[in-house]
């Protein structure tokens, strides 16, 4: 299962915020990741802010790529706003991308 997991984080980090140059992995945006016993991945992730105008595309864009992925079966993206997002959560690479050092 962490092999399928790793497959599903390398592919998500393939897909970026629009209006940041990072990769929503590593801006922190996903949350979880479960992959149920149907090989169904599960992914519940957030956006930088509520009215985000990509709050739609991100998700079916997250959901089409994992889908992708041979051993999954299906691909569902939960967004939540618990915890709200904030830079904290980014990770360190992304920081640096970012001159936030």
């Amino acid at each position: 299962m962490e092999e399928l997991k790793d497959k599903i984080i390398d592919v998500i980090k393939q897909v970026y915020d629009p209006e940041i140059p990072v990769n929503v992995y590593e801006l922190g945006l996903i949350y979880d990741i479960q992959i149920t016993e149907a090989n169904e991945a599960v992914i519940l992730m957030t956006l930088t802010a509520a009215n985000c105008p990509e709050a739609e595309g991100l998700p079916v864009e997250i959901e089409r790529r994992v889908k992708e992925i041979l051993e999954i079966t299906n691909a569902k993206v939960i967004i939540t706003f618990e915890p709200q997002w904030d830079m904290s959560m980014m990770s360190e690479a992304a920081k640096l991308e970012l001159g936030l050092y």
